[in-house]
């Protein structure tokens, strides 16, 4: 018989065979009349309500360590839930939040779960409006478990899908990649660099309100579990196009690169909780770079590539030794319980 492995929850190929081959099939009812549902396998569904969606994402979080340089399981869970809402171009207004803790976990550390989630809500100007709590007997789960819901609102028609870019877009990336989870993993397993890298972990609607303002956005994802990699394998296999991306254009921080090849993990695949990437008109990238780049999360941002249909369903890297590499979705999350 079957059993469940850790990949299997990761946002690589086997997370996508378990919901394609298991828990999708046992579903019926998908989606609302109008809307966007399960079988769009997007950041989040939708409800028409007459001239605007309500656009809704479900997130669950079991980091670990739950405190880390940079945020803790409260920033990441209430970051996170943002991101989904705003990169279906829906403005954030809700979140429901349900913890489920360990007994013996330290009062002490849920207050400070419980302050983070309340900074980063003022922060984004979301407020937590309903909840559950629960606990669980010591052993039968590891601390505390979040799970957050988000809601937001959108003009009816204007959701962001990742299925719409089109040959001819530019390819944005808001920042630095991969920050979060070799923040994380350097904290687990006690890496040292020369300088303490931070997680990336923050809401960024901020970011995200201002590129629509420019116009001309076609698709946007946070690139969480599975990376910038499994991302953009998301664009092209959903809008049938060719993503080409140029590793010399690629923002990434020395420390990543230095932790990446030491532990022989690629960058690519690495997990980031305050960035996305954005495919958008080639003719307002550039305006929309300068606007992104004016935004407190969105300094090192950067043009990484652009969308044709030459080799559709296809992720292509021009590297900076002049060869090209095919970038495969990861089969998981090299680095476990990131987010």
């Amino acid at each position: 018989m079957s059993r469940i492995d850790l990949a299997m929850g990761a946002g690589g190929t086997a997370m996508s065979r378990l919901i394609r081959e298991t828990i999708l099939p046992s579903l019926t009812r998908h989606k609302v009349h109008g809307g966007v549902g399960l079988d769009e396998l997007d950041d989040g569904g939708s409800i028409p309500l007459g001239d605007i969606d309500v656009v809704v994402s479900t997130d669950g979080h079991t980091i670990n360590p739950v405190f880390f340089p940079g945020g803790d399981l409260g920033r990441l869970s209430i970051s996170g839930t943002i991101n989904d809402i705003a990169v279906m171009g829906a403005r954030p207004i809700a979140i429901t939040c349900a913890l489920i803790i360990e007994e013996g976990f330290l009062l002490e550390d849920l207050t400070r779960i419980l302050k983070s989630m309340n900074e980063t809500c003022e922060e984004a100007g979301v407020p937590i409006i309903s909840g559950d709590t629960k606990v669980m007997p010591h052993g039968q789960i590891d601390k505390i478990v979040a799970a957050t819901t988000g809601i937001g609102i959108v003009e009816h028609g204007k959701i962001v899908l990742d299925s719409g870019v089109k040959p001819g877009n530019k390819i944005i990336m808001t920042g630095t990649i991969g920050d979060h989870g070799i923040a994380l993993l350097a904290a687990r397993e006690g890496i040292s660099f020369a300088t303490e890298l931070q997680s990336d972990v923050a809401p960024i609607w901020s970011v995200i309100e201002k590129v629509l303002s420019v116009g001309g956005v076609t698709a946007m994802k946070d690139p969480t579990r599975g990376g910038l990699a499994s991302a953009l394998n998301d664009f092209a296999s959903k809008s049938k196009t060719t993503i080409y991306i140029n590793e010399e254009d690629l923002p990434i921080r020395s420390e990543v690169i230095a932790a990446s090849e030491m532990l022989g993990i690629d960058p690519l695949e690495v997990t980031c909780e305050g960035k996305a990437v954005i495919a958008i008109d080639g003719d307002l990238a550039e305006e929309a770079l300068k606007v992104i780049r004016k935004t407190k999360y969105g300094k090192n941002a950067n043009i990484i590539g652009e969308a044709r249909n030459d080799k559709p369903g296809r992720v292509i890297m021009n590297t900076s030794v002049g060869g090209k590499r095919i970038i495969e979705t990861p089969y998981g999350e090299p680095i476990p319980r990131v987010c």
